[in-house]
């Protein structure tokens, strides 16, 4: 895997001034592309996102609050269950409040949870998606991870056993769930091109069958059992 990093098109110095670094200390915790995108991308996270309930405006007040909430969330990675990582952060945090020895008491909410998702871009479906995206734009996609909730992903793909593939359309300066969010009407073209090129190249594909195989192709209705098209392309023999 750590291959793949080495053909993405990647700029540090650009990404110094697009994440605000180079007008704070001009330096990255990583010096170099791959451990920088695998920090991103494939290693779990732990991010601060906010304190409520304490003073926050202009100015200067010397209330001390009833009641503060933080908020955190961690990037899980495959083989992590999201409730045993409840279980221990929840434990953690609540011995070191212990040895605090505060008269105050503290709760642990978790909000939602779900496994992390990977799929290999090896499989079929991700070869169709990716001739559709080269033929629209001209070029060869890159293959990346990406710290999100999408937990439909892996829902979809344990409840209709097929394979599930990711299929961007947007830009990376799209500010996704941000105040000033955007799309490009380009892309939204772009993303009709894609979407129909992507149909078209799943059905000129043709499932290899192993060399000792005699089965007749399959029937719509075997088609229609869970893993027997997209999961592999299997023949009869293996369903």
């Amino acid at each position: 895997e750590s291959a793949m990093y080495d053909s993405i098109e990647f700029d540090m110095e650009a990404y110094k001034d697009e994440s605000k670094v180079k007008s704070v200390s001009d330096k990255l915790l990583h010096s170099d592309k791959q451990s920088l995108l695998m920090a991103r991308w494939r290693y779990p996270t732990l991010s601060l996102h906010g304190i409520e309930g304490a003073f926050s405006g202009a100015g200067a007040k010397t209330v001390i609050p009833a009641e503060v909430l933080g908020k955190f969330s961690l990037r899980l990675v495959p083989d992590q269950d999201p409730k045993k990582i409840e279980k221990l952060v929840t434990a953690h945090l609540e011995s070191v409040f212990r040895e605090l020895g505060s008269p105050n008491a503290m709760t642990v909410e978790m909000i939602h949870g779900a496994k992390a998702w990977l799929s290999s871009p090896k499989h079929p479906n991700y070869e169709a998606a990716a001739k559709a995206i080269e033929r629209v734009y001209g070029d060869k996609p890159d293959y990346t991870r990406e710290g999100g909730s999408i937990p439909i992903t892996s829902f979809i793909e344990d409840a209709t056993e097929m394979n599930v593939c990711l299929l961007p359309v947007g830009a990376c300066d799209d500010m996704a769930h941000s105040t000033n969010e955007k799309y490009n009407k380009s892309n939204l073209i772009n993303a009709i091109k894609v979407l129909g090129l992507y149909l078209h190249e799943l059905g000129a594909i043709k499932g290899p069958k192993p060399s000792q195989c005699r089965c007749v192709p399959l029937t719509e209705e075997e088609l229609m059992i869970p893993g027997a098209f997209l999961k592999g392309f299997k023949c009869k023999c293996e369903l």
